[in-house]
């Protein structure tokens, strides 16, 4: 076990500290569900003197010179491949990551760091033509001043750092507050990685709170200008209306229930492949994992055997296995939650093809056969379920994909890419992959959901766009004509 001695503090003003919240938040490792670490809450007075701490000191980390601030964020990206493996093994032990998914994802937060190192120099004027005689514009992008980040337990480190890497580079001052299951990796790690870059004191901030304790007083603080939120999309309605009330600026990168769409003339042993990886990585804990499999009738069956097939194959259990693909879930209260859903579905008619098993927090597969309308389908799982929903042809293969409140990710296998590009633009989705699986994400490219799956973008100019805001400044130099 790695030891986590001085991670297991809150990081206010430069400083690691004990909370002054009345709760211990005791982290357990999913796996072994031994305690690993174990926090004293952040406190109402916690969350303010970090969001001031953020304030009094991110105009002048503003100011720094853009070579200087760029310098930083990439040395943050270095720290992190001379650590890859402590910090691959924090995700196993703080989250329950398997070794393949904890690699990728520090290799997530390695690439969008070295790209929000470019962003120092596109915080830049542009200087847009007048209508008006001897005026000049000037439209300045500058920072927001202070951003509040709540992260989520399911890619903790690379979920955060996709809002904290940019939002530092642009100059903003930043507050993180990640789940309290994953503080470690989701959290404190972030900071020591950005205090050892050099990143100033007071410019980050990390707080781990009881919710039960400080309830909205993270959002509602009048300090911050955008609060960065991923998780559930009912908890995120809920800050969306906050930010409302408050004309803050929101991010919601929340859940989803993607479709993986097989047409009758798609490559069977290729899609089954993708179904099966786009399910089972994480044991199904991403927002974007083939929730529901869509498969024309004519192929159903073959399908259905291949990909239950394929499954028995894959690697169950202990996640420090190299090859160990579904590791445990979060915590045992998932496990019920999930195993309740199977339940429903069955009563409601579904058809089990494999019937999964329990370890602990490990779940084997469940594999449903089932429509559109069963439990399973109907909602998210986050877990290693599936429904497998046959359809009588294209157009119904699409009414059942888009016959849902989300809309985040999605996949389409199809004879012909023309055939499956026409699909695809017609998936109420913000993200498609074609001949691919649901489960993507690249820094370069806009990243982010429709309908209940959320609002904003990641990832390229897009967070560029998202972490800052614009000032229009003009001169008028020739003294202008009024009409009067």
């Amino acid at each position: 076990m790695v030891n986590y001695s001085g991670l297991d503090s809150q990081f206010i003003g430069g400083q690691w500290k004990k909370g002054t919240g009345s709760s211990t938040i005791d982290l357990t490792n999913p796996y072994t569900q031994e305690k690993i670490a174990s926090f004293q809450s952040a406190s109402v007075n916690d969350v303010d003197e970090a969001y001031q701490a953020a304030n009094s000191t991110q105009e002048k980390w503003a100011g720094v010179n853009a070579f200087e601030r760029s310098r930083i964020i990439n040395e943050a990206a270095r720290i992190m491949e001379v650590r890859r493996k402590e910090l691959v093994e924090l995700l196993i032990e703080d989250g329950g990551s398997t070794f393949i998914k904890a690699n990728v994802e520090v290799d997530f937060c390695i690439a969008i760091t070295r790209h929000a190192a470019s962003f120092p120099f596109h915080v830049e004027a542009t200087s847009p033509p007048s209508i008006v005689p001897g005026k000049k514009n000037k439209v300045f992008r500058m920072p927001l001043g202070v951003v509040g980040v709540i992260g989520p337990f399911n890619f903790p480190m690379y979920l955060a750092m996709r809002s904290v890497a940019p939002a530092l580079a642009v100059g903003n001052g930043v507050v993180l507050k990640p789940d309290s299951q994953t503080a470690l990796s989701g959290g404190t790690v972030l900071g020591k990685i950005f205090e050892e870059a050099g990143v100033p004191a007071g410019v980050l901030n990390v707080v781990v709170p009881d919710i039960g304790e400080i309830g909205d007083a993270f959002v509602e603080h009048p300090i911050p200008r955008m609060i960065s939120f991923t998780g559930s999309t009912g908890v995120g309605r809920h800050i969306g209306e906050i930010c409302g009330r408050m004309i803050k600026k929101v991010v919601l990168e929340l859940g989803g229930n993607n479709p993986f769409v097989v047409l009758k003339d798609a490559d069977i042993e290729r899609a089954v492949e993708g179904a099966a990886f786009g399910k089972y990585m994480h044991s199904g804990q991403i927002c974007m994992a083939v929730n529901r499999i869509i498969v024309h009738q004519d192929i159903y069956e073959e399908f259905s055997n291949k990909y239950v097939e394929f499954t028995k194959k894959i690697k169950v259990g202990n996640p420090s296995n190299e090859d160990t693909l579904i590791g445990p879930l979060i915590n045992h209260k998932a496990v019920g939650r999930i195993l309740g859903e199977v339940e429903k579905a069955k009563e409601e008619g579904a058809v089990v093809l494999l019937e999964g098993s329990v370890d602990g927090n490990v779940m084997s597969p469940y594999i449903l056969k089932g429509t559109n309308e069963m439990s399973t389908a109907k909602n998210e799982m986050f877990g290693p379920v599936v429904t497998i929903i046959p359809a009588a042809s294209e157009e119904e293969a699409l009414r059942i994909a888009n016959d849902t409140e989300y809309g985040l990710s999605g996949s389409v296998h199809a004879g012909t890419v023309e055939k499956a590009m026409a699909f695809a633009q017609k998936m109420e989705t913000g993200m498609v992959h074609i001949n691919d699986q649901s489960v993507n994400d690249e820094p370069l490219v806009a990243f982010g959901g429709v309908k209940g799956s959320g609002v904003g973008r990641f990832g390229g100019d897009w967070s560029l766009d998202e972490f800052t805001t614009f000032k229009w400044i003009s001169v008028q130099e020739e003294k202008r004509q009024y009409p009067f």
